[in-house]
């Protein structure tokens, strides 16, 4: 039984003891203890200074037998996390990698199947008394109807887009002139932030804590110029926060400060959230714009998202969409109506809720058991690994075939941290193969590490 120091770093007397004839080959003398399972995966070995103190050791054969045994993928060391005893490369078999080649953990798109039957939705939609009548509805009064009960404030307008993104650059572009400063909460969607770019606005981060985007960095951003501030109740993308009542309490005091800046709530996961998000709407029923989209809960082809809020800022929207003449088909409005009132779509869509939060539990427990630091806020759809270089990680992963997103397309500024993103939506259910992909992700992390010896 390895003796620990705390509960995971190997106490470096017992080691001592255990390699006391074999000093001049430490390494290989550490390599056995690991092969034999006494030093098993994730144990953490002393440190060179600690070992060095205890022993007759010179630390710079202790820094050579660590070395050695990361050279031959049997341990890593990590900037903070220590030395630390990797899987062996056997415990991650050809049939797990060929399983996960080919599957994209970057995008965040749902699980197909997951998702409720369209096919009855669309039949009923057929049914409008206004379907094909010339003209065009910004919302039906059907998708009105089965959209209002759930939103968080009386609006003062209603308008449809095609997808969730589609809707909050329409919102941003009205909202922002060209040149002009955004305030936005992060970590955004993929790709956002280089729309935001693309629309020749400028954007500043605001950072958060356990309970959402702090109030003084929105309150910084403000005073800095930001004309708008795009804020996202769900946490969907969370690395380690959920946004509580009493912080949107102190964001609505920050912005009665700024009275002339618009406020977009961007509902990414819609129906898939479990409980009420927090909104501004009803404190600020002129200055907010909240969309809600359903695609990933109901499909991309549904491809429908809902504007509720403020009449300036929606008019002004619309306006943008294909030079004010664009809408959405009533057969699309009234399928997602259809949807939203279904108690099998509720059911299914319950089920989904359950399967994704079971599977980022899942691969939280797996890489931290593999000794990987993970993070996931507690309502996020994806997890966030801390990597040494986040493009070396990319690469190593996409050598095995497999996809995930990259943390700084998420982020304004380039963090301290860098950070791989995975989508959880994409996950199987099956706990093993949640392990072969921790695995993967512990030997990429190995590879793509740079040296770092106390």
């Amino acid at each position: 039984m390895t003796v620990v120091t705390d509960p995971e770093i190997v106490d470096p007397s017992w080691l001592l003891a255990r390699v006391a004839d074999r000093r001049g080959e430490l390494a290989d003398a550490v390599a056995d203890l690991v092969h034999s399972g006494e030093l098993p995966p994730g144990s953490r070995l002393p440190t060179v200074r600690t070992l060095a103190k205890v022993s007759d050791l010179s630390v710079g054969s202790i820094l050579q037998a660590w070395g050695k045994l990361q050279e031959q993928g049997i341990v890593q060391t990590r900037r903070r996390g220590g030395t630390v005893v990797l899987p062996p490369e056997d415990s991650v078999p050809e049939r797990g990698l060929r399983e996960w080649r080919g599957v994209d953990l970057a995008q965040n798109a749902p699980d197909l199947a997951l998702q409720p039957s369209l096919s009855d939705a669309l039949v009923a939609s057929l049914g409008a008394e206004t379907l094909n009548v010339f003209g065009r509805e910004i919302m039906t009064e059907r998708l009105r109807a089965a959209a209002s009960p759930t939103w968080p404030f009386e609006p003062q307008a209603w308008a449809t887009a095609g997808g969730g993104t589609e809707a909050l650059l329409l919102a941003i572009e009205a909202a922002a002139p060209v040149g002009s400063t955004i305030a936005v909460d992060e970590p955004l969607g993929p790709g956002v932030l280089d729309t935001i770019r693309d629309l020749g606005l400028i954007a500043i981060g605001i950072g958060t804590d356990a309970h959402g985007p702090r109030a003084d960095e929105l309150d910084a951003a403000l005073r800095a110029g930001a004309s708008a501030f795009v804020f996202q109740p769900g946490a969907p993308f969370g690395v380690d926060h959920v946004v509580t009542d009493e912080r949107a309490g102190e964001l609505a005091r920050v912005l009665e400060r700024h009275p002339a800046v618009w406020i977009i709530e961007d509902d990414s996961i819609g129906p898939l959230e479990s409980e009420p998000l927090p909104s501004l709407g009803g404190v600020f029923p002129d200055r907010v714009v909240r969309i809600r989209s359903y695609c990933k809960a109901y499909g991309i082809d549904v491809r429908t998202s809902v504007l509720g809020g403020s009449r300036h800022l929606i008019d002004a929207a619309m306006k943008k969409r294909s030079h004010g003449v664009g809408s959405n088909s009533r057969i699309l409005q009234n399928t997602l109506a259809y949807l939203i009132a279904s108690d099998d779509a509720e059911r299914a869509v319950a089920r989904a809720r359950e399967r994704y939060a079971s599977r980022r539990a899942q691969l939280l427990a797996a890489l931290r058991e593999r000794g990987i630091e993970a993070f996931a806020g507690p309502r996020s759809l994806v997890v966030w690994v801390p990597v040494e270089d986040e493009t070396a990680g990319l690469v190593a992963l996409a050598r095995q075939g497999i996809s995930v997103g990259s943390g700084s397309r998420s982020f304004v500024d380039v963090r301290d941290r860098h950070m791989l993103r995975i989508s959880a939506t994409q996950l199987p259910d099956d706990a093993e193969s949640i392990r072969q992909l921790a695995d993967l992700v512990a030997v990429a992390i190995t590879e793509s590490s740079r040296e770092f010896f106390d």
